[in-house]
C-alpha cells in the first residue's frame, strides 16, 4: 500500500467505500432515474440526507430557503470541514444507460446529462466513511455535509454563503464528475449572473387592431437584437446566452407579456456584474421603444470558481495511490462506440491518473461552487465515471450514467475525496497552509456577493416540468434502497 494512504484511519475509510460500493451504486443510480430538474429534486435530497441523518448526521433541512438543500453536521470542534455537491438533472435529456446511441428513457423527459447523480453518490459515501472513522479513531473536527440545488441555473451555493454557512468554515471541498481522476488549482471557471426579463405591455386583435397593441414580444426581440449588436463591444472574456421564456399565446393576440432568461459571465465578478448592468440598459431601450414595461428579477450570481493549491496537492497524492479503476473489454468497447456514435476521439477510458493541473485554464462554463472558494480554501475532486471527449448537456454525456463505468469512478473519487479529508482532519498544520495560500492567491480582491440584497431563491422554478414528468418517469425508478453497512 502506497504510503500515503498507510494510516489505518485511512485504510478503515477506504474499506467502507469499497465494502459499500453496491450501496454507492443504487444511490448513484436511484439519483439517475429520479431525473429531477433543479429546485424540484424531492426525492434526491430526501433519499441523501436520509442516508446521512440514519448515520447519526443532524440534518436540517430548507436552509436559506431551498426546500431541496440541506446541511448535515457530524462531530464538533475544529477543523470545521465542508463538503458539498449538486444532485439535479437537465431538461429533455432523458437518455437510457449503457445504450450508445439516442434513446429515451421517457420520451422528452429531463435526464442527467452530465452526472450530478455520481456527485451524489461520491458526497454520502463519503461522509459516511469519513464520520465513522472519526467515530472508530476518535478524530476531533466537525463535517459539515452540504446538498445543493439547482446547479444546472447556478443557484444554491452564493445563498448559503451569504446566509453564513460556511462563515466558520476551515476548508471545502467540492466533488464533480469527470472521464479523468484528477485536480487542480487556480481560476477555473467563469463568473455569471442570470436574470429574466419581464416585458409587459397591452393585447389587441394583431390583424384587425394591431395598433391597440403594445407588443412585450416585439420588445423581446429588440431586446435581443441589442444585446447582438452589444456583442462587438463586449471584452473577449464576456459572453451571453439567452432562451425565451414566454412568446405569447397564439399569433393573433399581441403579447402583452413576454419573458427571456439570460446568463451573463466574464472570467471575474465585476465583469460580470457590468455586463448585466449594461444588459439592463438595453431592456430599457427595448422597452423605450414598444411603450412597454420590464421587471428584472436576479434569479442566481455567481463568482469565479477556484482552487486552492495547497489542497489540489494533498489531494493529487491521494489520487495518485488509488489510482484508476480496472476497466474491463466490455466497458472499454462500450466508450470506444459512444466516442464514434458521438463523433469525438475514440480512445476508450482513462488508464491512468491525471498530473496536477495548476494554475489552470480558467474555462467559459461556470459552477455556483464559486462563491464558497473566495470565501474559504476550497479544492475539486473530479473522478472518471463519464466517457472522455462526451460534452455535458448532449444524450451521450448521459450514456454511461448509471453503468459500471459511472460505478467504479464513483468508487474512486469517494476513496480520494475520504482519504483527502481525513488528511485535513489529522494535520492542523495543513489546514493552517491551505489558510495561508488561501490569503496569498486571493491577494486584494474582497468577496461581496454579486446576488442582490434580500433576494430570495426561486422555489417554483421547474415545478411545472416535473409535475407533468414525474408520475411518467416512476415506472423506471430503483426499487432497491441503497444501505450503507459499518
Amino acid at each position: 500500500m502506497s504510503e500515503s494512504l498507510a494510516a489505518p484511519e485511512k485504510n478503515f475509510a477506504l474499506d467502507f467505500v469499497e465494502r459499500n460500493r453496491q450501496a454507492l451504486a443504487l444511490l448513484s443510480d436511484s439519483v439517475f432515474y429520479f431525473g429531477e430538474l433543479g429546485m424540484q429534486e424531492h426525492r434526491s435530497a430526501q433519499l441523501m440526507s436520509g442516508i446521512l441523518e440514519e448515520h447519526g448526521f443532524a440534518v436540517e433541512r430548507g436552509i436559506s430557503g431551498f426546500p431541496t438543500g440541506f446541511m448535515a453536521t457530524y462531530g464538533k470542534g475544529s477543523p470545521v470541514i465542508a463538503l458539498h455537491t449538486e444532485y439535479d438533472a437537465n431538461p429533455s435529456n432523458s437518455q437510457k444507460a449503457g445504450v450508445a446511441e439516442p434513446a429515451e428513457i421517457t420520451p422528452s423527459a429531463p435526464g442527467h446529462c452530465e452526472g450530478h447523480n455520481v456527485n451524489a453518490a461520491v458526497l454520502v459515501s463519503a461522509a459516511l466513511a469519513l464520520r465513522h472513522a472519526m467515530e472508530r479513531f476518535k478524530i476531533p473536527g466537525t463535517l459539515r455535509v452540504f446538498g445543493a440545488p439547482a446547479e444546472e441555473q447556478l443557484i444554491s451555493r452564493p445563498y448559503f454563503v451569504r446566509d453564513g454557512y460556511f462563515d466558520d468554515v476551515d476548508v471545502a471541498f467540492h466533488d464533480h464528475i469527470s472521464s479523468d481522476l484528477r485536480t487542480d488549482y487556480g481560476l477555473m471557471q467563469s463568473a455569471m449572473v442570470s436574470a429574466t426579463f419581464t416585458f409587459r405591455g397591452e393585447s389587441a386583435h394583431a390583424a384587425v387592431a394591431p395598433w391597440k397593441g403594445r407588443d412585450a414580444l416585439d420588445a423581446v426581440v429588440l431586446m435581443d437584437m441589442g444585446v447582438a449588436q452589444y456583442r462587438e463591444h463586449m471584452m473577449p472574456t464576456m459572453s451571453a446566452q439567452r432562451v425565451i421564456t414566454n412568446g405569447g399565446e397564439q399569433p393573433n393576440v399581441i403579447p402583452a407579456k413576454a419573458a427571456v432568461w439570460w446568463y451573463f459571465r466574464d472570467v471575474n465578478a465585476e465583469g460580470a456584474r457590468k455586463l448585466f448592468d449594461q444588459a439592463k440598459k438595453i431592456a430599457q431601450g427595448a422597452a423605450l421603444m414598444t411603450n412597454t414595461e420590464v421587471e428584472v428579477e436576479v434569479m442566481a450570481a455567481v463568482w469565479p470558481s477556484r482552487g486552492n493549491q495547497v489542497m489540489a496537492e494533498a489531494v493529487q497524492r491521494n489520487i495518485e495511490a488509488i489510482g484508476l479503476p480496472s476497466w474491463t473489454e466490455e466497458e472499454q468497447s462500450f466508450a470506444l462506440a459512444l466516442q464514434k456514435k458521438a463523433g469525438v476521439k475514440e480512445e476508450g477510458l482513462r488508464r491512468r491518473p491525471a498530473p496536477l493541473s495548476g494554475p489552470s485554464k480558467q474555462g467559459s462554463s461556470s459552477n455556483d461552487s464559486g462563491d464558497v472558494s473566495w470565501k474559504v480554501p476550497m479544492v475539486r475532486v473530479q473522478f472518471p465515471a463519464n466517457v472522455p471527449g462526451i460534452s455535458y448537456h448532449h444524450w451521450a454525456a448521459g450514456a454511461a450514467l448509471a453503468t459500471s463505468i459511472a460505478h467504479k469512478g464513483g468508487l474512486a473519487g469517494a476513496k480520494a475525496l475520504a482519504a483527502s479529508v481525513l488528511d485535513f482532519l489529522r494535520d492542523p498544520a495543513l489546514v493552517a497552509a491551505a489558510k495561508e495560500g488561501f490569503r496569498r492567491e486571493i491577494g486584494e480582491m474582497s468577496y461581496r456577493p454579486l446576488l442582490p440584497e434580500g433576494q430570495k431563491p426561486p422555489v417554483e422554478l421547474n415545478a411545472v416540468a416535473m409535475a407533468k414528468f414525474r408520475p411518467l418517469m416512476e415506472a423506471h425508478y430503483v426499487r432497491e434502497r441503497p444501505v450503507f453497512r459499518v
